[in-house]
């Protein structure tokens, strides 16, 4: 099933922001986004990675055990090429050097070699990582892990062994070090609602508060690791020395755990970034974002600009921005050819709510999606 869908860029790439994109870079600049449909999925999907031969891989939530597709970035049927056993709720994934698939799934990292003629089922590689949710390897081979689900911003490092160890830590929105606890909130409405109080002031409810601060990660060219922040909207810089331990200034808030980050490891914050989810680099450095509350493409550039490469358009009677192509975009992947693709989770949050409009629903045929900018 293939969907099209042609919105405008923002006028950043008509003024030429992306000319002389090479291999792995979004090549559209002088062109309106085209978003295409590739995979429409049966059930929930998030986490996207490729193998690099035009190969796309997300695994799915909702069954027993839940599948892990592979399908042609250029459309098609979808393989099943593994399991994951329940009780199952995968997230972000990444493949190794040597082609095997590993899969954040709830307090446990799994893997697998794909394989479509006998789809293997997937085997624990680590556990003790409650809430992972994005996976990146480094220079070394050892696997990144952030702790997207529970909002305390934990990042471990998992070597060969399988043993994962916490390197530090995201500042969380709301620290429970000190009784009441300390930090600020950050509301998403929808969920949360707005009300006129009687002097006429606005007040919004308890619901809807968004509190990841570590989601996706991706390492720069000479080794440094990038945290996607979704509450805050902001990008963290994590050098690393040369046995790959982080070396970012941490302990500089006694309300926090000693190996959280200071704010000076900020590397951007900006509106655009709200919502932030996984992050992809593209050969020039430049760090391409899904803004999944915003159903929004963002590019931070290496020049400190924040440019928005593509939102979906509000529409005329409504003025809501949940009907797609975007619906609630997840974990963005370069392809060699320069196309950009995404998942769409279709989380009921922000711009994509209710989130029954667009063509993946809660309750329809399709759960989630693939969407792809056409080259």
């Amino acid at each position: 099933m293939r969907r099209t869908v042609v919105l405008a860029a923002t006028a950043a790439l008509t003024a030429g922001l992306l000319s002389g994109a090479s291999a792995g870079e979004v090549s559209s600049a002088q062109h309106p986004a085209v978003f295409e449909t590739v995979f429409a999925s049966p059930l929930g999907i998030e986490g996207l990675t490729t193998d690099g031969r035009g190969n796309l891989y997300a695994p799915a939530r909702g069954a027993d055990p839940c599948p892990v597709y592979r399908v042609a970035a250029t459309g098609g049927p979808a393989a099943v090429v593994g399991t994951i056993p329940a009780p199952c709720s995968p997230a972000g994934l990444a493949f190794d050097r040597r082609g095997r698939l590993y899969v954040a799934n709830g307090e446990t990292v799994v893997s697998f070699v794909p394989d479509a003629a006998n789809p293997p089922a997937a085997t624990v590689f680590t556990s003790g990582v409650p809430g992972a949710n994005g996976l990146a390897f480094d220079r070394s081979g050892a696997l990144w892990i952030s702790d997207g689900g529970t909002g305390q911003g934990r990042v471990w490092r998992a070597g060969a062994d399988g043993v994962a160890l916490e390197q530090f830590r995201v500042q969380p929105m709301v620290s429970d070090v000190l009784p009441g606890g300390i930090g600020r909130d950050v509301r998403g409405l929808p969920p949360g609602t707005v009300t006129i109080t009687p002097n006429g002031r606005t007040a919004a409810d308890t619901a809807g508060s968004q509190h990841i601060v570590a989601n996706g990660l991706a390492f720069t060219a000479d080794g440094t690791l990038l945290v996607a922040d979704t509450a805050r909207g902001a990008l963290w810089r994590v050098p690393m020395d040369r046995s790959g331990r982080p070396r970012a200034a941490t302990g500089c808030d006694v309300a926090f755990p000693a190996d959280t980050l200071c704010l000076d490891d900020l590397e951007v914050q900006h509106p655009y970034l709200e919502g932030a989810d996984g992050i992809v680099l593209d050969r020039a450095g430049n760090v391409w974002t899904a803004a999944n509350e915003r159903n929004a493409i963002v590019l931070a550039r290496r020049d400190g600009r924040v440019v928005e490469y593509f939102r979906n358009l509000a529409d005329a009677t409504s003025k809501l921005r949940n009907a797609g192509p975007l619906e609630f975009p997840t974990s963005p992947v370069l392809l060699p050819d320069g196309r950009l693709c995404v998942t769409n989770s279709d989380g009921n949050r922000r711009d994509n709510a209710p989130n029954t409009a667009g063509e993946a629903n809660p309750a329809g045929p399709v759960r989630g999606k693939i969407s792809c900018v056409r080259g």
